[in-house]
């Protein structure tokens, strides 16, 4: 069984249905991207997968490592090696970023009522630094108050990089970075890939195909009106950057036509997914 299992997926707020039936299955070691317009469900599968309690799952299931997700606190879900980039990392005013990743390393790593030590944090903390190319005079910063757009996303990297997930959740880690901005944080994400040697799966949602350049997803899916539609491998990513989503969302209209019940039909190395 895959480390990740999304199994009909259906959530809403308040009154509106936003995902209709989600599937999904993600493994270590793999590198999934989601694409999609604006509105088609993207960053509320995020936002569920790690307890977002303002959404409502009201079918389905999710399931980690065999084990039920969706009854598991978020702080649960961080602890077992679930981990998010927000699209949108708040502020924490007062809180630095050394001590607030202290505190997060000294959970992720099991200490109850104690921190980890401070030497063996500052050798951890300084050697990520390094490695990541991150200016160090940003761990005596408070957090994200007063950060650009880069350094939010930088600093999110970092916290990534020390806590080591199994699962990494990258929602629109691309948004509002300039083309070099996005290449540092895709090299950051691809080296930590590349250290964990295969213990970690990437989760990758995204409108735009240039962060995938540099992050290689093995697989691609497309998300529209609240359902994963299309999957395919790289070249779809490629295929989005040519023509744009309404080229998808005219064939999956073709082939909802034609399917006459819940199925998959493949074309031209794409598989589409209806659900009636």
């Amino acid at each position: 069984m895959a480390d990740l299992v999304i199994r009909d997926l259906q959530v809403q707020v308040e009154e509106k249905v936003i995902l209709k039936g989600v599937n999904l299955e993600l493994s270590a070691g793999e590198i999934h991207a989601i694409m999609g317009p604006n509105g088609s469900g993207k960053s509320t599968l995020a936002n569920v997968l790690m307890g977002n309690p303002f959404y409502q799952v009201t079918r389905g299931d999710v399931l980690y490592k065999g084990d039920d997700l969706l009854a598991m606190a978020p702080d649960e879900r961080a602890k077992k090696g679930l981990f998010i980039a927000f699209q949108y990392p708040v502020s924490i005013p007062g809180v630095t970023m050394a001590s607030f990743l202290r505190t997060a390393v000294s959970a992720r790593r099991g200490y109850k009522n104690e921190l980890i030590p401070v030497g063996e944090f500052q050798k951890l903390l300084m050697a990520k630094v390094n490695a990541l190319k991150i200016d160090p005079s940003i761990v005596g910063r408070y957090v994200n108050e007063g950060f650009s757009g880069g350094e939010k996303k930088r600093a999110e990297i970092l916290q990534m990089a020390l806590l080591e997930p199994q699962i990494a959740i990258m929602d629109e880690t691309d948004s509002g970075l300039d083309i070099d901005s996005v290449k540092v944080v895709a090299d950051g994400i691809m080296q930590m890939y590349e250290d964990a040697k295969g213990r970690m799966g990437v989760l990758v949602i995204t409108h735009y195909s240039r962060i995938l350049q540099f992050l290689r997803p093995h697989h691609v899916h497309i998300m529209y009106d609240g359902r994963i539609v299309v999957s395919g491998g790289s070249a779809l990513a490629e295929e989005l950057e040519s023509h744009g989503y309404e080229g998808i969302r005219q064939q999956f209209e073709v082939v909802a036509a034609e399917v006459q019940e819940e199925g998959a039909v493949r074309r031209a190395g794409k598989v589409f997914w209806v659900v009636h």
